[in-house]
């Protein structure tokens, strides 16, 4: 069903102020490397419209969380992030979260969902962790445009198979992908749900360089020893995910993801833990 104009322009002025206020404040929901599974983002989504039927025209959910996560890909000190949780979906068509960004279904169906989003990568400060990054200089903040598909098995066999592709301009200017899956756990009801499942991180060579690879002139400066990484899978691990509804408008969500380094990102003289592991807890409004 069409957008109307005075819709599409509510929802755009109302999607730049909040891009604009995640760019600005501490974010517990970046698009950055780290552990959580990619399919953690936008867990149960793709779920609403076989178990649920065609959603309301708006679905909006504010509140706030908190992350811990490694400062990046094989960090071995980890940080506290707090901000904003922000999930605002007009109909089928268009969202605008902390977690997917801002995006459009091109596809929504009992059994697909389908589209393009744009989402960010917060990048790596060298001055964070001074200690072991000295001399690899900075990989700037990046927006990323993103391409997702999601399969839901069936309803008797509630599994979601998730794949997406993101391109960043900016940072690494790189391809990075990750391929996953989840299903509800034994126990879920109509408060309390939980999925688990596993994911799989790939991405081309660019990306891989810039984030585990040392050029020569990084080895003069940083000590460490020339390294290049190419193409291929960066990682595999897996997440869990749980949302707690206390009534018809608050909700809690909780999750945990770990993520193993393998090849060259693993063997990177600058990664110094091959396995990181993240957790967020968010308190949220539904309206």
């Amino acid at each position: 069903m069409p957008v109307s104009s005075r819709s599409g322009a509510f929802w755009l002025v109302l999607a730049l102020l909040a891009l604009m206020s995640l760019i600005a404040a501490p974010r517990a929901h970046a698009q950055t490397p780290a552990p959580l599974a990619e399919w953690q983002y936008s867990v149960g989504i793709p779920l609403q419209k076989m178990f649920e039927g065609e959603p309301p025209t708006w679905q909006i959910r504010l509140g706030a969380a908190g992350s811990v996560r490694p400062r990046y890909d094989g960090a071995n000190d980890y940080y506290l992030l707090a901000g904003p949780t922000i999930d605002i979906r007009y109909r089928d068509l268009a969202f605008f979260s902390t977690g997917e960004g801002l995006g459009w279904n091109a596809i929504f169906t009992d059994h697909w969902r389908a589209g393009l989003a744009l989402t960010y990568d917060l990048g790596r400060r060298e001055k964070k962790d001074h200690d072991h990054l000295a001399g690899m200089g900075n990989i700037g903040m990046a927006a990323e445009t993103k391409i997702f598909a999601e399969y839901v098995v069936s309803k008797s066999f509630p599994m979601v198979i998730r794949a997406n592709i993101r391109r960043q301009f900016g940072g690494a200017n790189g391809w990075v992908g990750d391929v996953g899956a989840y299903m509800p756990l034994p126990g879920s009801s109509e408060k309390f749900f939980w999925f688990v499942g596993p994911a799989v991180t790939f991405a081309d060579s660019a990306y891989m360089n810039r984030w585990f690879g040392v050029t020569a002139e990084q080895s003069a400066r940083s000590g460490y020893p020339q390294h290049r990484a190419g193409a291929g899978i960066k990682s595999y691990g897996g997440g869990i995910s749980a949302m707690w509804f206390f009534n018809k408008h608050w909700f809690a969500t909780a999750d945990f993801g770990v993520a193993a380094l393998v090849g060259d990102a693993r063997n990177s003289p600058v990664v110094q833990r091959t396995t990181n592991l993240t957790g967020d807890v968010s308190v949220v409004y539904q309206f």
